[in-house]
């Protein structure tokens, strides 16, 4: 008979324990820990692992054909999964509570429903509740089929009926569901790591789609074991703050296409709506020319972005100043005011400096310096910075500007807007792209770029 062991499992990283710690000794996460119970028989495991069979080998040489797609009417959905979701493939989408992941997928799901079989699965809410929520969104007249259920090994039974053939998936939420084979309640790491394998297993085997929602933490990352990220093909995110309408479908991992795309939705009554033209979509509330206001040409995968980035700098009300950032990296903004004060002589130790990135975005990209840097620059100075102007170049610290990647695609996306003017880093390529009626200004240095706007009248015949 199989004797029960109890292991302390840490519900951060899944790492085991033998007695409990108020702290996890793996990722030193504080209370953790949760006791899990688990059979232990020797004699099963000898037996099993006695078991040994040689598997066939392929070589590189064999053909493999491309795996099909299934797309949506939703493209920017597309875009971020790589051209479509890939059939046999495991997906894993996480956000915060009310961003609206069971709207989206739920859209998805019935908008594929009139090509491909889709089961809709929900271990949180009532059947009842997601055909409310159809009828509201405008997708009851779609044959989706729903299921409200959470023990894994009956839904993998309705999906697997020769019946239906389902083609997609979706499961809302994995931390809901459970199995009889191990003695854990649902959510925990046994838990999830079981569940997350069923599916897999029933993915691979039958070719089927399988979306997973998860929960995430308050640190904003997945919850449940690190584990899971691995064992999925693609991790998604579904980001959006509370007090914009936009929300940004970003994909982390992906096997089979890009890991840098996004994807912008519009949250509305109906539902989510997609922006084909997200720069225009986030300049739209821009008022024309004003201190400490920069526009951004950034990237986000292939896509050029054009994004507004406003600083405030005021004198310190205390001894030490403050330094408050939304939407970018606070060292990287600690470093471009040092090397604004040590190497262009500008004075920011007095003074309170406030930095946004419009419309709740988050930017990770270096080539952001330049922008930042000039948004800084004009609100020390009160120098208006040219309204139809565009700013990218990423910052070193001895105070070069030095080049970013895709220039081309950048200032095309900008002329496309209407802007006429780009400050960028200059190029050590002769072959320079600049857009017919679009003026390119080039630095190689910090200092540069500041001593431009002191001797040049932004609003005179030069910006006309």
């Amino acid at each position: 008979m199989a004797r029960q062991s109890s292991l302390f499992v840490c519900q951060s990283c899944g790492s085991p324990q033998t007695k409990w710690v108020g702290r996890c000794p793996a990722c030193e996460t504080w209370n953790s820990l949760v006791e899990e119970t688990h059979d232990s028989s020797p004699l099963t495991r000898s037996k099993k692992a006695s078991k040994r069979t040689a598997l066939p080998t392929e070589d590189l040489q064999s053909s493999t054909l491309s795996p099909p797609r299934f797309q949506c009417t939703l493209s920017e959905f597309d875009r971020v999964c790589g051209g479509g979701l890939v059939q046999g493939s495991v997906i894993l989408i996480g956000g915060d509570p009310g961003v609206g992941k069971s709207t989206l997928l739920l859209q998805v799901a019935a908008l594929l429903s009139k090509k491909h079989p889709t089961l809709y699965v929900s271990g949180e809410e009532a059947i009842d509740q997601v055909r409310l929520r159809a009828h509201r969104l405008g997708l009851k007249d779609t044959p989706l089929k729903l299921l409200s259920s959470t023990h894994i090994h009956d839904i993998i039974t309705t999906v697997e009926q020769k019946e239906t053939s389902y083609k997609l998936a979706i499961i809302d939420s994995i931390q809901t569901m459970y199995s009889d084979a191990i003695d854990a309640a649902p959510g925990t790491v046994s838990q999830v790591r079981l569940c997350c394998q069923e599916l897999m297993h029933l993915a691979k085997t039958k070719g089927i789609i399988i979306v997973l929602i998860g929960h995430v933490t308050k640190e904003g990352t997945l919850a449940g074991p690190r584990v899971l990220e691995h064992m999925v093909d693609a991790v998604l995110y579904f980001e959006g703050e509370k007090g914009h309408s936009y929300r940004i479908l970003r994909a982390t991992k992906n096997r089979f296409g890009p890991t840098d795309e996004i994807g912008v939705f519009e949250m509305r009554t109906e539902g989510l709506q997609q922006v084909c033209n997200p720069s225009g979509f986030f300049l739209s509330e821009r008022q024309g020319m004003m201190s400490g206001s920069a526009v951004f040409a950034g990237m986000e995968g292939t896509r050029p972005l054009l994004i507004e980035i406003q600083a405030l700098v005021s004198p310190a009300s205390f001894g030490t100043p403050r330094r408050a950032v939304i939407g970018w990296d606070s060292g990287r903004l600690a470093m471009i005011l040092a090397v604004l004060e040590t190497r262009c002589g500008l004075n920011f130790g007095t003074k309170d400096v406030y930095l946004n990135v419009a419309g709740g975005l988050k930017i990770s990209e270096p080539a952001a310096d330049l922008a930042v840097a000039a948004a800084l620059m004009s609100s020390l100075t009160g120098v208006t910075l040219p309204g139809d102007a565009i700013f990218y170049g990423e910052i070193s610290l001895t105070g070069e500007i030095r080049s970013v990647s895709n220039g081309e695609g950048r200032q095309k996306e900008a002329q496309k807007l209407g802007f006429k003017h780009a400050f960028t880093p200059r190029e050590k390529s002769s072959a320079l792209f600049e857009p017919e009626r679009f003026k390119s200004e080039s630095f190689s240095f910090l200092r540069d770029f500041v001593s431009y706007f002191h001797t040049h009248d932004t609003k005179g015949a030069r910006y006309a």
